[in-house]
C-alpha cells in the first residue's frame, strides 16, 4: 500500500467512525503556481523562524492535490490566497474565481489589501459568488482598522460572508497581529463573520474571549493541537472547557498542503482533546455546513 493510500484510509476511517458523510476543511491553500512556489520557498527556510524544520508534506501539482483531498473525503474546501503588497489582490481574485469554476467543490475564495479601489474589487468578487475571504494580517503587514478597509468590512458583514483572518502572532508576531486590533474591528462591526485562523495562536485565550463576546466570531483549528504546534505554542489546558463551550463555532482547518505532517494528524490531534464525538462531528462537518449553507 502506498503512503497516499494509507493517508486516505486513515482519514476516511476517522470520519466514518463518527458517522459523517465526509469532512469540510475551511483552511486549505490553492493559488497560482508561481505564488505557491514562493510560499513553499518561505516554509523551506522557516527553520530559523520556528526552530523546527517545516517540510511540505503534500508538495504535488494542483491536480494531484485536488485528487488527494477528494480521496480523503473532503467535501468542501477553500483556496486561501493572500497578497503581500498592493496591486496583487484583484489578480488573485480573478485566478480564484477561475479555480472555483474548475473545482466546484472548492468554496469560491477571495482576498483584499488596504489600497485604492479595494471596495470595488471586493464588491465584484461578492457579486461573482465569493463564499469566503482570506485576510492575512501577518504577511500583509496591515492594520485591519486601516480606513481604506472600512467599507470592505461593512460590505462583508452585511453580506454575511465569512472572513478567515490570520491575526494571531504565530509563528512570528507582526506589527498588527494580536487580539487588540481585532477587538477594535469587531467593536465597529459586531456582525462580521470573522473566522480566526489557527485558533489565534499563541493568543488562544484572548481570541476565545473575543468569540465568547461576539456570536459571529469563529475559530479554525489549523495546525492547532498538533505535535508540531504543541512544541512551539501549546494550547493552555485551562481553556479546554471554553473550547468545549464554543463547540458550535470551531471549524476544521488544516493548512493543506503546507503542513509538516500527514493530514490525518490534525484529525487525531482534535480527537485526543477528549471533547467527545458530538464535538468532533460539529467541528469537522456540522459547523461549516451550517455556516456555508
Amino acid at each position: 500500500m502506498s503512503s497516499g493510500d494509507s493517508d486516505r484510509d486513515d482519514v476516511v476511517g476517522f470520519w466514518e467512525r463518527l458517522g459523517l458523510p465526509g469532512i469540510i476543511d475551511v483552511h486549505t491553500h490553492f493559488m497560482p503556481e508561481q505564488v505557491l512556489r514562493k510560499v513553499w520557498a518561505y516554509f523551506d527556510s522557516a527553520g530559523p523562524l520556528t526552530g523546527l524544520a517545516w517540510p511540505i508534506t503534500y508538495r504535488h501539482d494542483e491536480e494531484e492535490r485536488l485528487a488527494l483531498l477528494r480521496s480523503f473525503g473532503v467535501l468542501r474546501f477553500t483556496s486561501m490566497l493572500y497578497p503581500h503588497k498592493a496591486g496583487m489582490a484583484a489578480w488573485l481574485n480573478d485566478w480564484a474565481a477561475g479555480f472555483a469554476g474548475r473545482a466546484p467543490d472548492c468554496l469560491h475564495t477571495a482576498t483584499f489589501f488596504p489600497e485604492e479601489g479595494v471596495e470595488g474589487y471586493v464588491r465584484k468578487a461578492v457579486e461573482s459568488g465569493a463564499r469566503v475571504f482570506k485576510s492575512h494580517i501577518q504577511v500583509g503587514a496591515y492594520d485591519p482598522n486601516d480606513p481604506l478597509l472600512e467599507p470592505v468590512w461593512g460590505l462583508l458583514a452585511e453580506a454575511g460572508i465569512p472572513v478567515v483572518m490570520h491575526c494571531g502572532s504565530g509563528p512570528a508576531p507582526g506589527a498588527y497581529t494580536g487580539p487588540e486590533p481585532v477587538g477594535r474591528l469587531l467593536s465597529r462591526h459586531p456582525r462580521l463573520r470573522l473566522v480566526v485562523a489557527h485558533m489565534g495562536m499563541p493568543e488562544y485565550a484572548e481570541f476565545l474571549a473575543l468569540a465568547a463576546a461576539y456570536p459571529e466570531v469563529r475559530l479554525d483549528t489549523t495546525m492547532a493541537f498538533t505535535d508540531f504546534t504543541e512544541e512551539l505554542t501549546p494550547f493552555p489546558g485551562a481553556d479546554l472547557g471554553r473550547l468545549a463551550d464554543l463547540g458550535d463555532r470551531i471549524l476544521l482547518g488544516t493548512d493543506f498542503p503546507n503542513i509538516p505532517y500527514p493530514y490525518v494528524h490534525q484529525l487525531h490531534a482534535l480527537e485526543r482533546l477528549g471533547l467527545g464525538d458530538a464535538w468532533l462531528r460539529a467541528v469537522c462537518h456540522g459547523n461549516a455546513s451550517a455556516l456555508f449553507a
